[in-house]
Protein backbone atom coordinates (compact mmCIF):
# COMPACT_ATOMS: atom_id res chain seq x y z
CA UNK A 1 0.00 0.00 0.00
CA UNK A 2 2.47 2.24 -1.16
CA UNK A 3 6.38 2.01 -0.74
CA UNK A 4 8.36 2.89 2.20
CA UNK A 5 11.85 4.73 2.02
CA UNK A 6 14.11 3.65 4.43
CA UNK A 7 12.89 5.80 7.37
CA UNK A 8 9.60 3.94 6.83
CA UNK A 9 7.86 7.21 5.42
CA UNK A 10 5.40 6.18 2.70
CA UNK A 11 5.36 8.37 -0.88
CA UNK A 12 2.10 9.61 0.28
CA UNK A 13 3.40 10.96 3.41
CA UNK A 14 6.75 12.64 1.93
CA UNK A 15 4.21 14.03 -0.79
CA UNK A 16 2.04 15.33 1.82
CA UNK A 17 5.06 16.77 3.82
CA UNK A 18 6.83 18.48 1.08
CA UNK A 19 3.74 20.19 0.11
CA UNK A 20 3.48 21.64 3.79
CA UNK A 21 6.91 22.42 3.39
CA UNK A 22 6.01 24.65 0.42
CA UNK A 23 3.04 26.07 2.10
CA UNK A 24 5.18 27.21 4.52
CA UNK A 25 7.60 29.21 2.00
CA UNK A 26 4.25 30.70 0.95
CA UNK A 27 3.69 31.96 4.38
CA UNK A 28 7.51 33.25 4.89
CA UNK A 29 6.78 34.74 1.55
CA UNK A 30 3.68 36.73 2.17
CA UNK A 31 5.82 38.19 5.15
CA UNK A 32 8.60 39.24 3.22
CA UNK A 33 6.29 40.76 0.51
CA UNK A 34 4.55 42.55 3.44
CA UNK A 35 0.99 41.16 2.68
CA UNK A 36 1.24 40.31 6.57
CA UNK A 37 3.15 41.24 9.49
CA UNK A 38 3.91 37.90 10.27
CA UNK A 39 2.43 34.35 11.21
CA UNK A 40 2.24 31.84 13.65
CA UNK A 41 1.06 27.77 12.64
CA UNK A 42 -1.58 27.06 15.50
CA UNK A 43 -4.00 24.60 16.04
CA UNK A 44 -3.47 20.52 15.77
CA UNK A 45 -0.64 21.47 12.80
CA UNK A 46 1.29 22.89 15.94
CA UNK A 47 0.47 20.55 18.50
CA UNK A 48 2.00 18.34 16.15
CA UNK A 49 5.67 20.01 17.47
CA UNK A 50 4.84 19.33 20.91
CA UNK A 51 2.73 15.86 21.53
CA UNK A 52 1.51 12.55 19.67
CA UNK A 53 0.33 14.31 16.21
CA UNK A 54 -3.43 14.14 15.66
CA UNK A 55 -5.88 13.59 12.29
CA UNK A 56 -6.50 17.22 11.04
CA UNK A 57 -7.92 18.15 7.93
CA UNK A 58 -5.87 21.72 7.41
CA UNK A 59 -3.18 24.53 8.66
CA UNK A 60 -4.65 27.26 10.82
CA UNK A 61 -2.45 30.17 10.39
CA UNK A 62 -2.60 32.98 13.26
CA UNK A 63 -1.98 36.20 11.40
CA UNK A 64 -1.04 39.68 12.65
CA UNK A 65 -2.17 42.26 9.39
CA UNK A 66 0.17 44.91 8.61
CA UNK A 67 -0.62 48.22 10.46
CA UNK A 68 -4.17 49.94 9.41
CA UNK A 69 -5.77 46.14 8.38
CA UNK A 70 -6.16 44.44 11.28
CA UNK A 71 -7.38 47.59 13.19
CA UNK A 72 -10.33 48.37 11.44
CA UNK A 73 -14.11 47.46 13.04
CA UNK A 74 -14.47 44.88 10.07
CA UNK A 75 -11.04 42.72 9.23
CA UNK A 76 -11.10 41.43 6.14
CA UNK A 77 -8.30 39.23 4.13
CA UNK A 78 -8.70 40.74 0.88
CA UNK A 79 -5.26 42.07 -0.01
CA UNK A 80 -3.72 38.72 1.46
CA UNK A 81 -6.33 36.74 -0.72
CA UNK A 82 -5.34 38.65 -4.15
CA UNK A 83 -1.92 37.96 -3.65
CA UNK A 84 -2.22 34.05 -3.06
CA UNK A 85 -5.13 34.43 -6.21
CA UNK A 86 -2.53 36.02 -8.11
CA UNK A 87 -0.05 32.77 -7.26
CA UNK A 88 -2.44 30.43 -8.83
CA UNK A 89 -3.64 29.76 -5.16
CA UNK A 90 -7.94 29.39 -5.25
CA UNK A 91 -10.71 29.70 -1.93
CA UNK A 92 -12.29 26.52 -0.88
CA UNK A 93 -15.00 27.64 1.61
CA UNK A 94 -13.18 28.96 4.60
CA UNK A 95 -9.59 27.72 3.32
CA UNK A 96 -6.91 28.58 0.69
CA UNK A 97 -5.70 25.47 -0.61
CA UNK A 98 -1.67 26.21 -0.84
CA UNK A 99 0.13 23.85 -2.34
CA UNK A 100 -3.09 21.61 -1.96
CA UNK A 101 -2.97 22.06 1.29
CA UNK A 102 -5.93 23.60 2.93
CA UNK A 103 -4.89 26.46 4.84
CA UNK A 104 -7.22 28.92 7.07
CA UNK A 105 -5.71 31.81 7.54
CA UNK A 106 -7.40 33.84 11.14
CA UNK A 107 -6.13 37.53 12.12
CA UNK A 108 -5.28 37.27 15.53
CA UNK A 109 -8.72 37.88 17.04
CA UNK A 110 -7.91 38.55 21.02
CA UNK A 111 -4.90 39.37 22.81
CA UNK A 112 -4.23 35.85 23.72
CA UNK A 113 -3.68 35.23 19.81
CA UNK A 114 -1.83 38.13 19.25
CA UNK A 115 0.60 37.53 22.14
CA UNK A 116 1.21 34.12 20.63
CA UNK A 117 2.44 35.00 17.49
CA UNK A 118 4.43 37.64 18.58
CA UNK A 119 6.33 35.10 21.04
CA UNK A 120 6.49 32.32 18.57
CA UNK A 121 9.34 29.90 17.89
CA UNK A 122 10.79 29.27 14.78
CA UNK A 123 10.97 25.18 13.97
CA UNK A 124 12.91 23.82 11.09
CA UNK A 125 10.61 21.87 9.07
CA UNK A 126 12.24 19.83 5.85
CA UNK A 127 14.11 22.84 4.19
CA UNK A 128 11.97 25.49 5.52
CA UNK A 129 11.27 27.56 8.83
CA UNK A 130 8.08 27.58 10.37
CA UNK A 131 6.86 30.18 13.11
CA UNK A 132 4.75 28.22 15.31
CA UNK A 133 3.27 28.97 18.74
CA UNK A 134 4.82 27.92 21.76
CA UNK A 135 2.85 25.31 23.91
CA UNK A 136 2.37 27.60 26.89
CA UNK A 137 0.19 29.58 24.25
CA UNK A 138 -1.82 26.78 22.55
CA UNK A 139 -2.65 25.36 25.70
CA UNK A 140 -3.68 28.92 27.12
CA UNK A 141 -5.92 29.30 23.78
CA UNK A 142 -6.92 25.74 23.93
CA UNK A 143 -8.86 26.63 27.51
CA UNK A 144 -9.95 29.81 26.01
CA UNK A 145 -11.69 27.88 23.05
CA UNK A 146 -13.07 25.87 25.32
CA UNK A 147 -14.57 23.11 22.80
CA UNK A 148 -14.36 19.50 23.89
CA UNK A 149 -11.58 18.92 21.54
CA UNK A 150 -10.07 21.70 23.28
CA UNK A 151 -10.26 19.78 26.20
CA UNK A 152 -8.93 16.32 24.88
CA UNK A 153 -6.03 18.29 23.05
CA UNK A 154 -4.92 20.15 26.54
CA UNK A 155 -5.31 16.82 28.63
CA UNK A 156 -2.55 15.37 25.30
CA UNK A 157 -0.14 18.74 26.22
CA UNK A 158 -0.26 18.37 29.85
CA UNK A 159 0.84 14.33 29.70
CA UNK A 160 3.26 14.45 26.85
CA UNK A 161 4.38 18.04 26.13
CA UNK A 162 7.39 19.98 27.25
CA UNK A 163 6.63 23.24 28.90
CA UNK A 164 7.02 25.86 31.29
CA UNK A 165 4.32 25.63 34.06
CA UNK A 166 5.18 28.75 35.28
CA UNK A 167 4.70 30.44 31.92
CA UNK A 168 1.64 28.75 31.40
CA UNK A 169 0.07 29.67 34.99
CA UNK A 170 1.21 33.40 34.26
CA UNK A 171 -1.26 32.98 31.20
CA UNK A 172 -3.55 31.60 32.31
CA UNK A 173 -4.47 34.16 35.19
CA UNK A 174 -3.68 37.24 32.66
CA UNK A 175 -6.19 36.11 30.76
CA UNK A 176 -8.84 35.04 33.38
CA UNK A 177 -8.88 31.52 32.14
CA UNK A 178 -8.38 30.34 36.18
CA UNK A 179 -11.93 29.02 36.62
CA UNK A 180 -12.37 27.25 33.59
CA UNK A 181 -8.24 25.78 33.75
CA UNK A 182 -9.77 24.56 37.75
CA UNK A 183 -12.55 22.91 36.23
CA UNK A 184 -10.58 21.18 32.99
CA UNK A 185 -7.49 20.10 35.38
CA UNK A 186 -9.04 18.72 38.66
Amino acid sequence: VGRHDEAGVTDLERREELAVESTIRVLNEMVTDGVIESYAVGGAMAAVFYVEPVATFDLDVFLLLPAGEGDRPIVTLERQNAWLAARGYRSAGEHVLVEGIPVQLLPAWNPLVTEAVHAAVEKPLGGAIVRVCRPEHLMAILVQTGRAKDRARLQMFLEEAQFDRSALEELIDRFALRERWMEWTR
